[in-house]
């Protein structure tokens, strides 16, 4: 969908024998691996602060330094390293050797002299193993927030609602018409919140599970910014916000619909959320080569410069509550990061802590995507 280079597989070999990194590199470069090399066991620990193989070839008996077991022991103590899979390379053929790399965290064990092929064989199985691993634990991670959303987010606008409801109820006969007018304001606030975050729960969800087809097209973003506008203008006269569209008319960009909308929308009811009365939210864009960027930008509260880092992350449950008390569940700006990058584009915000954000996401300008 855009140019960027499929990452190789990288692999560290660490062995103080010349004549094997030269075999192995030479195999492993065939089967298109990146490969970085070391020769004893230190250097591979500085080297191990700059670059991140997806797995290790480790010797055990190295004459210079720490061996490959005291290798292996202080990588799976290194927050960063301790889930790289290691497999030791040694002539050392007894169990006690072949536990003791276990216990201390080695994946796998290759007899010297190694046949090549074997080689292989066990690196993509531990490989895959690790991949696998790494989808369950982001798979577990979306379900915590998931449940999260649906225990904490969901439930507190009902609870609201439902005393809200009650009192308008039990005291109805009893209550002026401003008193009515204003439980109708905030039932209504809090069901277009709720209806919004419900949107979001659902995209999200099919997003992750594939469920959402990717169908680009040509797309007028002068006339998207304008409906989505109109759905946010009740709250917009509410919160006395001005809503500006500076975009030209056959502004195009090229991109999926249904996920433009999404993030169209997401932009603007994050922008209105955090604009105080008297403010107002703009969207206008600029050609950038064969891209549009297109900016949302608001006169609100701003973003503090810790809390700028967290918005697009989805490990991390990032909420702040709005000028006039909106709730939300922080997932529509992971869904426009995740939509904008479907599409080819970034996304990215500037922010000074009391003097508004900009929120700006690139799209292509055509199909050269």
């Amino acid at each position: 969908m855009n140019d960027e280079k499929v990452k190789k597989t990288s692999v560290l070999i660490i062995d103080d024998k010349v004549e094997n990194l030269h075999i192995l590199l030479n195999y492993l470069y065939k089967a298109d691996f990146e490969i970085f090399i070391a020769q004893d066991g230190e250097s591979a620990l500085n080297q191990l602060k700059f670059v991140f193989p997806d797995i290790i070839l480790l010797d055990i008996i190295m004459p210079a330094g720490i061996d490959g077991f005291e290798t292996c022991r202080r990588l799976k103590e290194n927050e960063t390293t301790k889930n790289i899979p290691v497999i030791f390379m040694s002539a050392l053929s007894e169990t006690v050797d072949k536990v003791h790399g276990f216990n201390i965290g080695g994946v796998d064990y290759i007899t010297k002299p190694f046949q090549l092929e074997e080689v292989l064989a066990r690196m993509k199985t531990h490989l895959t193993l690790q991949f696998q691993i790494n989808e369950l634990q982001k798979l577990n991670a979306l379900k915590d927030i998931f449940f999260s959303i649906i225990s904490h987010d969901l439930r507190s606008p009902f609870q609201g609602l439902i005393s809200g409801t009650e009192i308008f109820l039990q005291d109805f006969e009893t209550l002026n018409k401003e008193i009515v007018k204003n439980f109708i304001r905030q039932i209504n606030a809090s069901s277009i919140n709720t209806f919004n975050l419900l949107n979001n729960l659902l995209e999200w969800s099919k997003s992750q599970i594939g469920g959402i087809v990717w169908a680009p097209m040509k797309i007028d973003l002068y006339n998207i910014v304008i409906e989505n506008f109109s759905l946010s203008d009740d709250n917009a006269k509410d919160k006395n916000v001005n809503l500006i569209n500076e975009l030209s008319e056959n502004t195009f960009a090229y991109a999926d619909k249904n996920m433009l909308n999404c993030i169209i929308r997401n932009l603007i009811t994050n922008a209105l959320k955090f604009t105080p009365s008297g403010g107002k939210v703009s969207i206008s864009s600029k050609n950038i080569d064969d891209f549009i960027e297109i900016i949302v930008l608001d006169t609100g509260i701003g973003i503090k410069e810790n809390d700028i880092k967290k918005l697009f992350n989805i490990a991390i449950h990032h909420t702040k509550v709005g000028t006039n008390g909106e709730k939300g569940s922080g997932l529509g700006l992971i869904l426009c990061k995740e939509f904008v990058e479907k599409n080819g584009g970034q996304i990215c915000v500037e922010s000074q802590f009391g003097y508004g954000s900009v929120f700006r996401f690139t799209l292509p300008s055509d199909r050269r995507i």
